[in-house]
């Protein structure tokens, strides 16, 4: 199915099961543990074997030898497998880092050998018998010292219109200020976890992705077979966050292990391995300028970020949502890239727009304080309908001043006090802070598979992943309210790559798309239904309550499966969509801090986000997925930062103790209001994502909060007590 127009009649638009607030249909096995994730898969008939990574101790070199006399006499011990071993490894699409580095060394903890035990113990303790004698090269760690050789990224990373660098001399009212980001990690609950089984050259994985087709596609090219030889299943997943949405080393080395011990193997990364193995949000400098006249209207805004990565590795595209959220005649964005010898940056939840938000809506908060503004206020002077670089491009639905006129007012935003510092509870300062929302609204291409049996089942089939999401449900809901029956009588199938080839999760495309893919595959079956039980008009059919209406003929849908069943497969396709139209999301934080006036600790006391995104789903998922970003805004905001070892080269705060992210203490408070809309444009179930617009500006957000109680601006990311104790006030 091509989508380029609006469907002019949607049985969508019913609203009986799409839109309603349904519990998640995979909650049950969750709760009981009956849920099978990634390394849980057993089979009692199968003896699996276990292997264990060793990780470079280095950050940048070359291995000069290798002794593994040792590990493959120890107890337990089926095999080793190293790079010399295994042939060549060709490096896939989406992977700037060998997933099994030879000799060279790109990064520390980069994947050098696997041993394989009988038990996970077994190959631990053999693992740590490997001795690995190394010639370090000097490597590049630190952004800042490598900012001045940065250069334009390939492909390019600049943008603009008019003249800034005029309009910005003339403007009366000026904002020239930098701001710092560190570097991130992800860090779900889930480690990344793999088994691999050979059954002669085919290949069946088990393992925890967010992109079925992508994995499947990259694993068959390092591995150098066939893709059609390669069976990757993912049905449930831990959370990924983007450090999921790309092959990674486990799956790679558990096919590998596999094949040499001639056994299934499990590979499951230890945790310091997420941090520096894996992938991880890349830091960034980024410098903001905005000019605007009195009337506090934006006539130059410049936005630009500096960012590192291995080689052939790509920038943080910060400035992205600054192309596009504020009106402004006079523009320019910029991005520059260093070479760093870190592990590999690349996509964590809102890749661009949440680490560039946490500046821009400083900034923006900065601006209306020099012109004499309300924060608020000055944001919705400042809305634009149309793409600001390109006015012949119209949005095809915003509503950021409806988010932002009812976040003020339900948060009692006028209570907010207008000079920093002034409003004092005991120990405690109290202020509040707003910030913007933005994340773009991606569009990919979605297929599925519905079958109906002769017990008016609906099963449903796509490799969609389900990475804590929802899309169980979402999909089933689709599927419901396209057929005419109730949830209870549709059965989902995910995760799996013999099903049709889906959008996958990730960059919040996963909701709309996934869920367009199906409505695709059923209105194909709703056709071969009409024709199956002789209804010769299809215009004014209606699937309801497990029948088909056609004026006064009614037919059981279970008819029409007769004892084969009925199956239709299609995709959507979204033509030149983006071409013609910008597809964004929308929405407004608030939140409110307490500062200790003798210590600097800050203590989040309530938020509020307010979202404008197409058709919501449904309320409960939805929800669960904005406060679940806002709380990962917090961590940004106040503790999220991986130190980097800058003489060796790698993150030293390489696991849960040190690498700190909020816990339940930290977020008394969270309320989420959807706006009610649909946006014809973006696909037929007129939604659009939500996961990631629920972090974009939570962190400014919270920065700006802790200005307005303290009257301490800080620029640098996490904001940390020793950032305002010394410019607190006196304690009386």
């Amino acid at each position: 199915m091509r989508f380029d127009t609006p469907a002019a009649t949607n049985p969508i638009d019913q609203g009986k099961v799409i839109g309603k607030p349904i519990p998640r249909i995979d909650g049950p096995l969750k709760t009981t543990g009956k849920a099978i994730y990634a390394y849980e898969w057993h089979d009692p008939n199968t003896r699996y074997a276990y292997g264990y990574i060793v990780g470079s101790a280095i950050a940048k070199g070359r291995i000069r030898s290798m002794d593994v006399a040792a590990a493959r006499t120890a107890p337990g011990v089926i095999a080793v497998v190293t790079s010399d071993g295994v042939g060549e490894l060709k490096k896939g699409k989406y992977n700037t880092a060998k997933l099994f580095g030879g000799t060279e060394i790109q990064h520390y903890h980069q994947a050098i050998a696997v041993v394989v035990a009988e038990t996970f113990e077994e190959a631990r303790a053999a693992a740590a018998l490997v001795k690995v004698d190394y010639a370090e090269e000097k490597g590049a760690f630190d952004l800042t010292a490598a900012k001045d050789s940065a250069i334009e990224p390939e492909g390019g990373g600049d943008s603009g219109a008019g003249d800034f660098d005029a309009a910005f001399e003339a403007a009366p009212v000026k904002l020239d200020q930098v701001y710092t980001t560190p570097d991130q990690s992800h860090a779900m609950m889930e480690p990344h976890a793999s088994i691999a089984a050979w059954n002669g050259d085919d290949l069946t994985v088990w393992t925890s992705s967010q992109m079925i087709d992508w994995w499947r596609t990259d694993l068959a090219t390092t591995l150098g077979i066939d893709k059609d030889k390669v069976h990757l299943m993912s049905p449930f997943i831990g959370g990924g966050f983007g450090v999921k949405l790309f092959l990674r080393a486990d799956a790679v080395l558990a096919a590998l292990a596999a094949r040499e011990a001639k056994r299934p193997v499990k590979v499951a990364l230890p945790r310091p391995f997420l941090m520096n193995n894996t992938t991880h949000r890349p830091a960034t400098i980024q410098r903001i300028r905005i000019g605007a006249g009195r009337d506090g209207k934006i006539t130059a805004i410049a936005h630009e970020s500096w960012s590192g990565d291995l080689p052939g590795g790509g920038p943080e595209v910060a400035v992205q949502q600054t192309r596009l959220l504020y009106a402004g005649a006079n523009r320019m964005t910029a991005m520059r890239l260093a070479t760093l010898d870190l592990p590999e940056g690349n996509a964590m939840r809102a890749p661009g727009e949440a680490p560039g938000m946490m500046a821009l809506e400083i900034a923006i908060d900065e601006m209306a304080e020099r012109l004499g503004l309300d924060p608020v206020e000055f944001r919705i002077i400042n809305d634009t309908q149309v793409d600001p670089e390109n006015p012949e491009r119209p949005f095809s639905h915003r509503n950021l001043v409806g988010c932002l006129r009812t976040g003020a007012e339900r948060f009692g935003w006028q209570e907010r006090s207008k000079q920093p510092g002034a409003r004092r509870e005991g120990n405690w300062l109290i202020g509040m802070g707003v910030a913007a929302a933005f994340r773009n609204n991606l569009v990919l291409n979605s297929g599925a598979r519905v079958r109906l049996d002769r017990e008016g089942v609906v099963t449903v089939e796509t490799d969609m992943t389900d990475i804590g999401t929802g899309s169980y449900t979402i999909i089933a809901q689709t599927a419901a309210e396209m057929l005419g029956v109730p949830i209870e009588k549709v059965a989902v199938s995910l995760g799996d790559s013999r099903f049709p080839v889906s959008s996958g999760s990730g960059g919040q495309f996963g909701g709309n798309c996934s869920t367009a893919g199906v409505y695709a595959a059923c209105a194909k079956l709703r056709e071969a239904v009409a024709q199956k039980l002789g209804f010769n008009r299809t215009d004014d059919l209606v699937f309801a309550d497990g029948e088909v209406r056609s004026g006064d003929r009614r037919m059981p849908l279970a008819q029409a499966a007769g004892d084969e069943g009925l199956v239709a497969e299609d995709l959507i396709e979204f033509g030149d969509l983006t071409k013609t139209h910008q597809q964004s999301t929308f929405g407004a934080h608030f939140v409110e801090v307490a500062v200790d006036v003798a210590t600097g600790e800050t203590r989040i006391r309530r938020m509020l986000a307010v979202c404008a995104a197409g058709r919501i789903l449904n309320p409960i998922t939805a929800r669960s997925q904005v406060i679940g970003a806002m709380t990962m805004g917090v961590g940004g905001a106040l503790t999220e930062e991986l130190v980097v070892d800058k003489k060796r080269g790698f993150f030293v705060n390489h696991d849960l103790a040190a690498y700190e992210v909020p816990v339940h203490a930290d977020i008394p408070h969270q309320e989420v209001v959807f706006l009610d809309e649909t946006d014809p444009m973006s696909s037929p179930m007129k939604a659009k994502g939500i996961a990631e617009l629920g972090i974009c500006g939570v962190a400014a957000a919270v920065a700006n909060a802790i200005y307005n109680a303290t009257g301490i601006r800080v620029r640098e990311y996490p904001i940390t007590l020793d950032k305002l104790i010394e410019e607190l006030p006196e304690i009386s």
